[in-house]
């Protein structure tokens, strides 16, 4: 019994040992840029790999402190902002439209509607840089945050994510609600959302940290580098000039370190929202 009990502890330790070095692993290239931040571009260039400073220069900061003659407090004020209203927006309209879909599947349209954004998942942003073009320039939106923030808040992804779970919701729940008198709003707002809430919560992160990442409709709405974000203004760090690969790092610590905060903070709330898509009902 005792032997058992040794060799279960010892393969639980050999996976322990495995989980971390492979974590290690995946944050290494974290730590290198962070170090890289820290480390002249030709220290760089002559010794890649070292994992520690040979000083801690943050002369590089100032430097960066103007893009592209635009200061970088303008990049992280519209990264947050552009983010967190799309976010809103994005969350908002994506749980109307799988509850309207998920309530009256009959109804003429909505077989195509979701048709649309399942194709839409599958279609790379390039693709769509001449439709979204001409959308925005018809619209008269082109190089302002409105058109911006309406195009990252079209989230394919985040609108199956709600229909799941609201196709897993008992039916039972909805008619004791229609029974009781309440209305359709009332059903949306007072029961479903609530029991609907470690979901909503799921898809508010994956949409704040997938329209984080956006650089590529920024810059084809954008008509100058005040509307840009941060991942643009790091595009802009490399010039025919050459690149500044501490200057670089430097920003992409500042671009990464946001979203990696957040993610460290709701990522229980996360694995709570999934868990809740898949066993719900």
């Amino acid at each position: 019994m005792s032997i058992a009990r040794g060799d279960n502890r010892a393969l639980q330790i050999a996976a322990y040992a495995l989980a971390g070095t492979i974590s290690l692993a995946f944050l290494y290239p974290y730590w290198w840029m962070l170090v890289s931040a820290f480390r002249a571009t030709k220290a760089i260039m002559a010794a890649p790999i070292r994992l520690w400073p040979e000083t801690l220069d943050f002369s590089i900061f100032a430097e960066i402190a103007q893009i592209g003659g635009v200061p970088l407090w303008r990049y992280i004020a519209n990264s947050f902002a552009i983010t967190g209203l799309s976010t809103v927006l994005g969350v908002t309209i994506t749980a109307l439209g799988a509850y309207a879909l998920t309530r009256m599947p009959k109804l003429p349209g909505f077989a195509t509607l979701r048709t649309v954004f399942l194709v839409a998942i599958m279609y790379p942003y390039m693709l769509l840089v001449i439709p979204v073009y001409l959308v925005m320039y018809k619209l008269g939106l082109l190089g302002s945050y409105a058109g911006i923030i309406l195009f990252l808040a079209l989230g394919p992804i985040q609108f199956f994510l709600f229909e799941q779970f609201f196709r897993k919701i008992p039916a039972e729940v909805i008619e004791a609600a229609i029974i009781d008198g309440a209305s359709e709003a009332q059903i949306l707002f007072r029961v479903i959302l609530p029991m609907a809430a470690p979901v909503t919560a799921t898809v508010a992160l994956i949409t704040f940290l997938l329209n984080w990442a956006q650089w590529f409709p920024i810059m084809v709405i954008s008509k100058t580098p005040d509307t840009y974000t941060l991942p643009v203004a790091l595009l802009a760090m490399n010039t025919e000039l050459g690149a500044n690969f501490q200057g670089i790092m430097a920003l992409a610590v500042i671009t990464t370190l946001p979203v990696a905060v957040l993610f460290l903070l709701a990522q229980k709330r996360v694995m709570e929202g999934m868990a809740a898509g898949a066993v719900k009902g």
